[in-house]
């Protein structure tokens, strides 16, 4: 393991990415990101291992956690510096008290636009793809689902909110970090490009044509949702099949990442990708 270097100084310049970290957002400009927990660690260390969306700068830990993360830490290599803090300095760093006790700074690895992404899959695929999310607790969601369920990659809009903010990546329990995704382009240019790629996609809509549950099986399918509220524009649902998940009446629609959640579901028993024990 990757021997430990003692922080004393809240002022420390080699932590200088984790002050403040509940008002900062790294996210912009160069795509670095705060990781936040035990679960959320392990999921980067793979990402790192696998160097294909994800790279781990450094990490932080309260002294006393140290021990409890070792096989962690172990599968990192040796040039990602892990640094020790005690409680009261790291709740300094951070802002605020930090009882996990556990963080890492991490960068992603740029990635190309929504075809480039579609490209790559299996010719059996299960993507998922959200306009206009802006809560960050709905885009964590998503990504938590889909990795739940198996989908292979998630498509975002320009009009989403970056799934590496703080908030949405604890949220995704480190779904962010294993799940493809591509946040780019348009509502119009996203869906061109599931349908280049041979696609079945379908629209989730309070006023869909089928039920969840009777949308028939394809080889490649595409979850396309909508921002709360709002749902899909109109001309999105005119251009693509849709589908109403049933519910008890008196309620308008599902939040955006329960109804995607439930869709998921569904869709990935439809392909045969969940065991049924």
């Amino acid at each position: 393991m990757t021997s430990v270097i003692r922080i004393e100084d809240p002022a420390d310049p080699r932590i200088a990415e984790f002050v403040g970290i509940r008002e900062r957002d790294l996210t912009r400009g160069e795509g670095r990101f705060i990781a936040e927990g035990t679960v959320v660690l392990r999921m980067l260390a793979a990402a790192h291992a696998r160097g294909d969306q994800f790279l781990a700068e450094k990490i932080l830990l309260l002294e006393n956690r140290v021990d409890g993360v070792a096989d962690i830490l172990a599968s990192f290599p040796d040039d990602v510096p892990v640094y020790v803090a005690s409680s009261d300095v790291l709740d300094r760093i951070a802002g605020f008290h930090l009882h996990r006790g556990v963080l890492a700074l991490g960068r992603r690895i740029p990635r190309q636009a929504p075809a480039d992404i579609l490209a790559g899959l299996k010719p059996q695929a299960l993507v998922v793809s959200a306009f206009g999310i802006s809560n960050h607790d709905n885009i964590g969601s998503i990504f938590r689902n889909a990795a739940a369920f198996g989908a292979d990659a998630i498509l975002l809009d320009e009009a989403c909110c970056d799934p590496l903010y703080r908030k949405a990546l604890r949220v995704s329990v480190g779904g962010v970090l294993s799940v493809p995704y591509v946040r780019a382009g348009s509502m119009e240019e996203i869906l061109t490009a599931l349908a280049a790629e041979g696609f079945s996609v379908w629209g989730l809509s309070p006023g869909g044509h089928l039920e969840i549950s009777d949308v028939p099986a394809s080889a490649r399918m595409a979850l396309v949702t909508g921002t709360e509220g709002e749902g899909l524009p109109a001309s999105v649902l005119s251009s693509v099949r849709t589908a109403r998940i049933a519910q008890a009446p008196g309620l308008d629609s599902l939040n955006a990442a329960t109804a995607t959640g439930i869709a998921l579901y569904t869709i990935a028993r439809i392909q045969g990708r969940l065991s049924s024990t």
